[in-house]
């Protein structure tokens, strides 16, 4: 499915760590957004890892990780192990709100602007190629 070019709509997410929500229209604030959805149960999400954690030093680039259909414990044990490459961390227990985003499996992320449109979908683990448009899209 071609999303790119259509505008997020959602407007909340759970916040992880607490009740309170996520507004969508706070992410206007970063010049780009990389929103990754993920679990500790999913193997391909080991994988990408490592991209996620050198993204995540690339200054107008803010990652806001989903966390998938997982428990909380298990969770912080897997960024624990792996580091934690994301800016703001939201979860979605019973993968209601990723079906708003279009996601029917992850890993799968999502990069926007700042207007909230969406730039492109990654479906599967990013690839090394994919990592470099994301560096070239977001510098220019």
């Amino acid at each position: 499915k071609g999303l790119a070019g259509q505008k997020l709509t959602n407007s909340s997410l759970d916040n992880f760590d607490n009740s309170e929500t996520i507004q969508l229209k706070d992410l206007k604030k970063n010049k780009y957004t990389l929103i990754n959805f993920w679990a500790s149960w999913c193997g391909p999400c080991r994988t990408e890892h490592p991209i996620l954690l050198k993204l995540n030093k690339i200054d107008n680039l803010t990652i806001l990780g989903i966390n998938f259909k997982d428990k909380k414990a298990n969770a912080l044990k897997f960024l624990d192990e792996l580091g934690n490459p994301y800016d703001v961390l939201a979860k979605d227990e019973f993968g209601k709100n990723s079906v708003n985003f279009g996601i029917y499996g992850i890993p799968e992320s999502i990069l926007i602007n700042n207007d909230l449109i969406i730039i492109k979908k990654f479906v599967g683990p990013i690839s090394k190629d994919e990592f470099s448009y994301i560096i070239k899209t977001i510098s220019k």
